[in-house]
């Protein structure tokens, strides 16, 4: 019997923004900021299946970015400060908003990751599985 049975079904968006166990929901996913456990301290899922790469960081850098560039852009053209005022509001918001956010997103991106069974894309040769299109024209 397959293990996935014995679990309930998680919500991948509920227990991504907690950061924890997709199968179980109770074990802590990281550990530190951004690193990812080797296993469910509850159910024992082995999070070997994990491969989110840098999925995380362009979502939030592209986010972030856009959200942070348009608020310095409207002070800088509104109230003309000098440049130490922009380092002393952006650099700790892109902090304070950055980091949790990551850790968010990377725990929603490796749910969604199990809850779909998703693994990496392979390639086939066309001579041993026909497409789509040759099926149809015969």
């Amino acid at each position: 019997m397959s293990e996935r049975k014995l679990y309930p079904p998680q919500d991948p968006f509920s227990v991504g923004l907690k950061c924890r166990c997709p199968r179980c929901g109770e074990g802590a996913l990281l550990s530190g900021l951004l690193t990812v456990k080797p296993s469910c301290s509850a159910c024992g899922l082995d999070y070997a299946f994990n491969d989110v790469g840098d999925g995380p960081t362009v979502f939030i850098i592209m986010g972030l970015g856009f959200l942070v560039l348009g608020m310095a852009l409207y002070v800088e053209f509104t109230f003309f400060p000098p440049p130490w005022v922009h380092v002393l509001l952006w650099v700790p918001a892109i902090l304070a908003l950055g980091i949790p956010t990551m850790r968010m997103t990377k725990g929603v991106l490796i749910a969604l990751t199990y809850a779909n069974d998703a693994h990496q894309g392979t390639l086939t040769p066309e001579s041993s599985s026909p497409s789509k299109h040759d099926q149809n024209a015969s």
